[in-house]
């Protein structure tokens, strides 16, 4: 009967696990020599990796750490929140208002009130899901530890919001109920707020700003736009000592008043200045003026008879011919009229508010303007000439601003300048246009201011490392944005020098063990040369021969391997305890990710089958004849 025998080259695995077993000393010294080297480098490579995830880990479980919150109050399009919620890291964006708009007072059983913060939210919001509670629905509303203190609410009660404003000189309110369907705990924050839809958010703000919210039942209108200048010139028959200057704009919103030429108020104007006035510059740099600015300056210098001309600058308008000009801007009474040595104009003086809504498109035009509104402008006209029109016509006009408004101009008249004369009001209302959205309605002939619109956002990035990317995107679009940018960045410092830091070590380690390996393999293919060279002599190759040592190779690092993890998985276990008061429930300071196993593995092994190289080079130089005849 034939008998079936294993194929030599599966003789050579047994050969060395035999050998293995019967020098099982030496085996044992190389077994715990690379121990001493994987078992420290798998407990760092584990410390590197527990201790970084933990702090990565605290960072992303407070969703503050992945918040990015606007510094100053900008205008934001719908456009521009559909484009930043597309850009790759962003996890939840939605908008917020003004702070002012966003205050609301919350009235408790007894009817004392408190003031609340309302902060929009919407499907999503992380700092909420996060902390444990739901989004709020329609007419619902999530607490903050504090807010549900002061309030005495709790989960499930209906809480009364009241919203007041003021118009007309008089107070107003409306009051909203809302279920509260969450508290967030202690450590989301001690500040006063609720977190409501943004739906009602915006329904709040609208109603501060004058408007009507007819879905709520809440009264309103829709208001006039007020007038914004960028400057007033102050006009005196005597000249203000420094004293008096400096004490004039106190308390008034006017940041600095300084004395100018006759020939710059001209240019702030458009007007011409008697040779005996004095003329001031009253300007705050970044912020517009208004009419309380005016009558409060207007109240300091009581008794000196001040001309006070507000001006706007750099305001064009578009005529029917596609040309732009620059009108003048006036409106004085006939006594401050005749100071300047000009006729009256027929809308008279100044006001914040006109009865007629047509004065504020009327205008005066030059003299020499004869030709309709639709002609060409002569060639050696300048750009800022106005459009020749006959004065008893009308004319069409665009002014740009943040939406383009379109309307009528009627001239009322000639101007007594070189160029078209408007009420400044009318400039002032423009003016606002570009800093807020304002439309023109043909059929009354007046303007009308829109909602605010979007004057911030809450922004939360989808992972720490987005954090930094989208905080430098958002300051490349002018943003000022604050973000926990130096905490996620020592995160990163620090776990990159772990990184170098354990590399270094464990290069040192593997040499180490690589040149034990490799020794000890060279030394006992010596000590087996008579053992080889029979062997050969029974038919085995060179190449058999030569697998003889990579085997022994990897059974050593295969058997290191295992004591190895072992060590680890002890040490870990005692580590992790002995800091078990300073971690949570869920948190371990040393740990090794189980997607590194497979490549540690892979690599001990690969540099096994390395250092055995020169050992198997080694053993196919032996000659079986030479072995024999040494014996």
């Amino acid at each position: 009967m034939k008998t079936h025998r294993p194929g030599r080259a599966r003789l050579v695995p047994a050969l060395a696990a035999a050998h293995l077993r019967h020098d099982w000393i030496l085996t044992l010294c190389l077994v715990i020599a690379l121990t001493a080297v994987i078992a420290p480098l798998l407990v760092l490579l584990g410390l590197k990796h527990g201790t970084i995830e933990t702090l990565r880990e605290r960072l992303v479980e407070d969703p503050v750490y992945r918040e990015l919150r606007p510094t100053q109050t900008h205008p934001y399009s719908e456009n521009w929140f559909a484009q930043v919620a597309a850009w790759p890291g962003v996890a939840f964006l939605t908008p917020t208002i003004l702070p002012l708009s966003s205050v609301v007072q919350v009235v408790r059983a007894d009817e004392t009130t408190s003031l609340f913060d309302l902060i929009p939210t919407a499907a999503g919001d992380p700092f909420l899901l996060e902390n444990g509670v739901p989004v709020p629905g329609e007419d619902e509303v999530v607490l903050t530890a504090e807010a549900a203190r002061l309030s005495g609410a709790t989960v499930g009660d209906r809480l009364n919001v009241r919203v007041s404003r003021t118009r007309g000189g008089r107070s107003e309110n409306v009051q909203a109920e809302l279920k509260v369907v969450g508290i967030l705990p202690i450590g989301a924050g001690t500040l006063t707020r609720l977190y409501a839809p943004l739906a009602f958010v915006l329904d709040v703000e609208s109603y501060k700003e004058g408007y009507a919210t007819a879905r709520r039942g809440w009264p309103g209108d829709t208001p006039d736009p007020y007038p914004s200048f960028d400057g007033v010139v102050l006009l005196l028959d005597e000249p203000l000592s420094p004293i008096v200057r400096t004490g004039a704009i106190i308390q008034t919103g006017f940041a600095r008043i300084g004395e100018i030429t006759r020939d710059q108020a001209e240019t702030l104007l458009g007007l011409p200045i008697p040779q005996r006035l004095h003329a001031y510059d009253l300007s705050t740099p970044n912020t517009p003026i208004t009419q309380s600015n005016i009558r409060a300056i207007q109240t300091k210098l009581r008794g000196r008879e001040p001309l006070l001309l507000p001006y706007v600058r750099d305001l064009e308008l578009i005529g029917a011919d596609g040309r732009p000009w620059r009108p003048a801007g006036l409106s004085v009474d006939a006594a401050q009229a005749a100071r300047l040595d000009l006729p009256p104009v027929p809308w008279g003086g100044f006001q914040a508010r006109r009865e007629r809504a047509e004065e504020l498109t009327s205008v005066l035009w030059p003299t020499d303007a004869e030709a309709d509104t639709g002609s060409d402008m002569d060639s050696d006209s300048s750009p800022d000439a106005a459009p020749r029109q006959e004065t008893d016509d009308d004319l069409a006009v665009t002014s740009p601003g943040r939406a383009e408004l379109s309307f009528i101009l009627r001239s009322l008249g000639p101007s007594p300048l070189s160029e078209p004369l408007a009420p400044i009001e009318l400039l002032g209302i423009l003016r606002t246009a570009r800093d807020r959205a304002v439309t023109y309605v043909a059929s009354g002939g007046r303007f009308e201011m829109q909602r605010a619109g979007y004057r911030g956002f809450r922004l939360y990035a989808a992972g720490l490392d987005d954090v930094p990317r989208l905080y430098r995107r958002l300051r490349e679009q002018g943003l000022e944005v604050d973000a926990a940018i130096e905490a996620i960045e020592r995160i990163q410092v620090l776990d990159g020098g772990a990184t170098r830091l354990f590399w270094l070590i464990a290069l040192l380690g593997l040499c180490g063990g690589t040149a034990v390996l490799v020794a000890s393999l060279y030394a006992a293919v010596d000590r087996l040369r008579a053992e080889l060279g029979i062997i050969r002599l029974l038919g085995l190759s060179r190449a058999h021969v030569a697998f003889f040592p990579i085997v022994e190779g990897l059974m050593i690092a295969a058997l290191s391997l295992a004591v190895s993890f072992g060590a680890y998985g002890a040490l870990a276990a005692v580590i992790n305890r002995s800091f078990a008061n300073e971690l949570a429930p869920d948190e371990r300071f040393c740990a090794l990710p189980a997607s590194l196993i497979a490549p540690i593995v892979l690599t001990t092994l690969l540099l096994a089958c390395l250092a055995a190289l020169v050992a198997a080079w080694r053993s196919t130089n032996i000659d079986p004849s030479e072995v024999v005849r040494a014996d």
